[in-house]
């Protein structure tokens, strides 16, 4: 009696254990996680703006969870090994880590999939009227402002300038952006190198005290074959008028950040989240958000991404007619 009794008692428990497990795995599958980045930072206000956003709120078969991280890098970890469904990843790096091409890591990252296209980081390389620095290459023996030290603008401009062979040729200077354009401004830089959107507060300031000029890094990228070495580049220009005494327009590139998911999110969950941002109302939540986003938009849906998407998302897309069928 005493032994049927503990094999009841046990065939309870393993029950009750089974259940808990299975609310724990339905409770899990309906939150997402989404990965954003540092306080403060625009990844992080993608992802919060998402999570806080009313019609996703409202949607019941999933919620979604805004989690801050380091950023872009992070993200691609944390979402190719499950460990979030969502991030925002820069485009370079979710190329670069699909095909083994990251840094001092050969991993493949290939379970981080592209939904969308949220803004564009260009690059901008700001020198003084009439220095006679008119390609990125006359800048051998000069000094130059790189961007901090480990940011994405000085990686970005390592890697360029080492494409073009003239990385160890520049007095390299790792600073942040205001402090760049004061250093300009004292004469103590030639040029300084921005990787960010335009018009900057830094090239503004620049401006005030000096006559300045923007150069043309995109034909410098195209004629070199980094576009074709690095295609999650794409063209871009900066308009005439945007900087003082700047007028003309002037040609360079730059890098996109993107809306990730890991594949084995549903395809319908993707599906729902693009059809809910993606209206007149979500877009504009976006901007309020940050305007940053306000070229966020369905024409804009796939610009630079060059790594697979999201079958949800290619639902999404084509019925938008932005990608054919």
């Amino acid at each position: 009696m005493k032994k049927n009794w503990m094999k009841r008692s046990l065939w309870v428990i393993a029950f009750a254990a089974a259940a808990l497990f299975f609310s724990a795995e339905v409770f899990a599958a309906k939150r997402m996680i989404f990965m954003g980045g540092p306080a403060g930072g625009t990844f992080q206000v993608v992802a919060n703006a998402i999570q806080v956003y009313k019609p996703v709120k409202a949607i019941k078969e999933f919620k979604i969870r805004a989690q801050s991280s380091a950023g872009s890098v992070e993200n691609l970890r944390k979402v190719n090994a499950g460990r979030g469904h969502f991030g925002v990843v820069y485009s370079g790096h979710v190329y670069q880590g699909r095909n083994g091409m990251m840094k001092n890591d050969p991993n493949k990252y290939e379970n981080v999939m592209a939904v969308a296209w949220l803004y564009g980081a260009p690059a901008q390389l700001v020198v003084k009227a009439g220095s006679g620095i008119k390609t990125t290459k006359d800048l051998v023996g000069k000094k130059v402002g790189v961007g901090n030290a480990g940011s994405g603008a000085f990686a970005n401009c390592e890697l360029f300038f080492a494409h073009l062979g003239i990385w160890d040729k520049v007095e390299r200077n790792a600073m942040g952006y205001n402090d760049a354009a004061a250093a300009f401004g004292n004469n103590q830089l030639d040029a300084f190198w921005l990787f960010t959107a335009f018009p900057s507060g830094a090239v503004i300031m620049a401006a005030q005290t000096n006559d300045i000029a923007l150069i043309d890094l995109h034909k410098d990228a195209e004629e070199s074959g980094f576009l074709e070495k690095y295609p999650y580049f794409a063209k871009i220009a900066v308009p005439g008028g945007t900087y003082k005494g700047v007028d003309q327009e002037t040609a360079t590139f730059q890098d996109s950040t993107l809306w990730v998911a890991h594949a084995d999110v549903p395809d319908d969950v993707v599906y729902k989240l693009l059809s809910t941002i993606y209206t007149d109302e979500g877009l504009k939540h976006m901007v309020s958000q940050k305007k940053t986003f306000k070229n966020m938009s369905i024409e804009t849906g796939v610009t630079g991404i060059v790594t697979p998407l999201h079958p949800g998302a290619i639902k999404f897309w084509t019925e938008k007619g932005v990608l054919k069928p």
